[in-house]
C-alpha cells in the first residue's frame, strides 16, 4: 500500500468515526453562545448543494423561525475558506478539509479551525445532452475518457463524434477531488488536456444541457435532476435512493455543513438542528439526496469504493 493509500484509509476511517459521532450528537449537544449575533445567516459553498436542496431548506427554515439565510454558490473551497476567514456564517462542502502536509500547507492553513458536519450523501453522476443515444457508462470508461484514451462517442456505442469533456478547474474542487479519490485513487491525477475547464458545477451542467450535444461531465445527482440533461446509468445502476442505501450504486460522497469552531451565533446551531431534523431530511429526500442519518453505514461502503479504486493500479 503506497503513501496515498495508507493516508487515505487512515483519514477516511477517522473521518467516518468522527463524523458519525458529530452528526449523532448535534441534536443533543448544541447550546447557543452568549451575547451572539441574533440576525440572519449567510451561507456560501457547494453549488450542487445549493441547487439541490439548500434553497428549499433556507426557505423552510425562514418560514419556521423567521431567520433569513442568504445563499451564495461558488464551490466547496469558497464555502470552507469564507467560513474560516469569518466572512460567512456557514458553508456547504462536498469535500473534507485538506490534510496538512508539505504539498498542502498553505491550503490547510486557510482551512483551519472548522467543523465539517455531515448532513447528506449525494451520488455523482455522468451527464450528457438529452439527444445523446448513449445510456450507460462504466467506471473504466470514465477513467479512459478522463485520461484521453476514449475520445469518440462511437467507442461507447454512440454516434461518430468527438467527445467534449467538461471538468472543474483545479484539483481541490468538491467534484474534482472526489473523482480523483474514488475513481483514480490519486489526488494529483491529470485529466485529458483537451477538456473544457469550468469554474463550478453550474456552468458545467448548463453547457451540457445547452448547445454542447457531444458534451459529457460529472456532477451531483441532486443538482443534475433539475437540469434538462440525460443522466447515464453507471455500471448498469441508476442513482436511486434504494440503490444508494443498498450500496449498489458505486459512486457517492458526503455533503457537509461547514461551521467555525469559534462560532458565537446561536442561529448557526438552530440551522444545523433544522437540517438534521425530520423536516430537513424530508426536504433532502424530495431532492433525491440521502440524509446523513439514513445511511450511517455509508462510510464502510465509501471505503470499499476507495479500495476498489486503489486496486486498479492507475495511480
Amino acid at each position: 500500500m503506497n503513501k496515498y493509500q495508507t493516508d487515505t484509509l487512515k483519514s477516511s476511517i477517522s473521518k467516518g468515526i468522527v463524523t458519525c459521532l458529530t452528526a449523532a450528537g448535534l441534536l443533543i449537544a448544541l447550546s447557543p453562545a452568549v451575547n451572539a449575533d441574533e440576525g440572519g445567516l449567510s451561507w456560501a459553498g457547494c453549488g450542487i448543494s445549493k441547487k439541490a436542496f439548500m434553497t428549499e431548506m433556507a426557505a423552510a427554515f425562514e418560514k419556521k423561525t423567521g431567520i433569513k439565510v442568504d445563499l451564495k454558490g461558488g464551490g466547496a473551497t469558497r464555502g470552507i475558506r469564507e467560513v474560516a476567514d469569518g466572512s460567512r456564517d456557514i458553508g456547504g462542502s462536498c469535500r473534507n478539509i485538506l490534510v496538512q502536509d508539505a504539498d498542502t500547507e498553505r491550503a490547510h492553513t486557510a482551512e483551519r479551525r472548522l467543523n465539517l458536519n455531515p448532513v447528506a450523501w449525494d451520488p455523482l453522476v455522468t451527464i450528457v445532452h438529452k439527444s445523446n443515444p448513449v445510456n450507460d457508462i462504466t467506471l473504466d470508461q470514465i477513467r479512459q475518457i478522463y485520461t484521453g484514451k476514449i475520445t469518440n462517442w462511437d467507442q461507447l456505442g454512440g454516434n461518430s463524434a468527438a467527445i467534449e469533456l467538461y471538468v472543474r478547474g483545479g484539483k481541490i474542487s468538491g467534484v474534482g477531488r472526489t473523482l480523483r479519490e474514488l475513481v483514480f485513487a490519486n489526488y494529483d491525477q491529470e485529466f485529458a488536456p483537451r477538456a473544457h475547464v469550468v469554474k463550478s458545477s453550474g456552468p458545467l451542467e448548463k453547457a451540457i444541457a445547452g448547445d454542447v450535444v457531444n458534451g459529457i461531465g460529472i456532477t451531483g445527482y441532486s443538482s443534475a435532476k433539475k437540469r434538462k440533461v440525460k443522466v447515464l446509468t453507471l455500471n448498469g445502476k441508476t442513482p436511486t435512493y434504494e440503490n444508494l442505501t443498498s450500496g449498489d450504486y458505486p459512486l457517492f460522497r458526503p455533503l457537509y455543513l461547514v461551521t467555525h469552531q469559534r462560532n458565537t451565533n446561536p442561529n448557526v446551531n438552530k440551522f444545523k438542528q433544522f437540517i438534521l431534523s425530520e423536516d430537513g431530511r424530508a426536504i433532502m429526500r424530495k431532492a433525491g439526496t440521502v440524509p446523513y442519518g439514513d445511511g450511517f453505514d455509508f462510510w464502510m461502503k465509501y471505503l470499499a469504493i476507495v479500495r476498489k479504486a486503489q486496486e486498479t493500479g492507475l495511480n
